[in-house]
């Protein structure tokens, strides 16, 4: 009854006020008296106590227009890639990034290889130790190699022949030994007569390794070379592979190629590549090569296939010249080729 005595006298008061034009005695009547008893009230949003009570001001400071990169403990927005929230259906993906170890801690990975002295004198490795005047002539060849790589800014040779049985593979050994003497100078020695290899033989190496795979992209660089010293590296094959002319010309071969270059860093590389007759792997393994040697044997390979191979190979890459090997009848003055 109290409660309906006191909604009368508000109403008569206000319409009291409204008759005279007065204000609103909303103070006369405290708003918790319209509440129940046994209701909790709920917290005043027009508490001044509140830093964001309604009719305060709110200042929002706009974020600075900075480049991340400018400021230092700022962590950039991560770029989009394929396949993430961020990419577009149009977004290219992006290239994939290649780390290259630095050269020496490649060179170091590699297999040290020691020859041994009976074996390598045995096949005729004269540049090996030294103790053969022979290895002048190819200290000769080493020098000329050089110069002629040097002035025209080149890295790599391949040697091939006429035919099978001419000594390719062997000048190829010697002429690489010969270059590891040169300190300053980093020298790659590949295997790429994949039908028939014969330089793993001739080392002494018993290692599985494989110039194919390495050139698919099946296998790497320190599984597949081994290290005479700190200039030489020493790609051989422990088995012939079928259909070479396929991979050679292959776009796998060329990235392989490119990929050893930018780890091992040689100054010059030597390929040991097939002769030219049966078959094509010379033509498809040219286009990788800056020059070519030709080695042609005394008293076997013809003036007639000289000529021959010299036209065909001058047609494709660069010639340096015509080695003769397996002269046994010289003038004292005249050289090994």
């Amino acid at each position: 009854m109290d409660r309906i005595q006191q909604a009368i006298e508000k109403a008569r008061a206000l319409r009291e006020a409204r008759a005279t034009g007065g204000a609103l005695p909303v103070q006369d009547v405290p708003e918790q008296d319209w509440r129940p008893a046994e209701h909790t009230p709920a917290p005043d949003p027009l508490d001044t106590e509140d830093p964001l009570r309604l009719g305060a001001p709110l200042v929002v400071a706009p974020a600075p227009a900075e480049d991340a990169s400018d400021s230092p403990g700022r962590r950039a927005a991560p770029e989009p890639t394929r396949g993430s929230p961020l990419s577009g259906p149009h977004s290219a993906p992006r290239a994939p990034r290649f780390h290259i170890a630095k050269p020496e801690l490649v060179w170091q990975k590699l297999t040290p290889f020691k020859p041994d002295r009976k074996q390598m004198h045995r096949n005729r490795i004269v540049t090996y130790d030294r103790t053969e005047e022979a290895h002048i002539s190819y200290d000769i060849m080493r020098t000329r190699l050089l110069r002629a790589l040097r002035k025209n800014n080149w890295t790599s040779v391949a040697i091939t022949s006429p035919t099978a049985n001419c000594g390719k593979t062997t000048t190829s050994i010697n002429l690489a030994f010969s270059l590891a003497h040169q300190k300053d100078t980093r020298t790659v020695l590949m295997d790429i007569d994949l039908r028939c290899p014969q330089m793993a033989n001739m080392l002494g190496l018993k290692e599985s390794h494989s110039m194919a795979a390495l050139l698919d992209g099946s296998g790497e660089i320190a599984r597949n070379f081994v290290r005479y010293g700190d200039t030489l590296a020493i790609g051989t094959n422990e088995l012939p592979s079928r259909y070479p002319a396929e991979l050679l010309q292959n776009k796998a071969a060329a990235k392989a190629l490119e990929r050893m270059r930018g780890e091992l860093k040689p100054d010059v590389i030597i390929y040991d590549i097939p002769p030219m007759s049966g078959n094509d792997d010379v033509i498809a393994f040219l286009p990788h090569v800056d020059c070519v040697l030709l080695v042609a044997a005394a008293e076997s390979t013809t003036i007639d296939d000289v000529d021959r191979c010299e036209r065909e190979l001058g047609a494709q890459t660069n010639v340096l010249g015509v080695i003769l090997n397996k002269c046994r009848y010289l003038p004292e003055q005249d050289t090994y080729y």
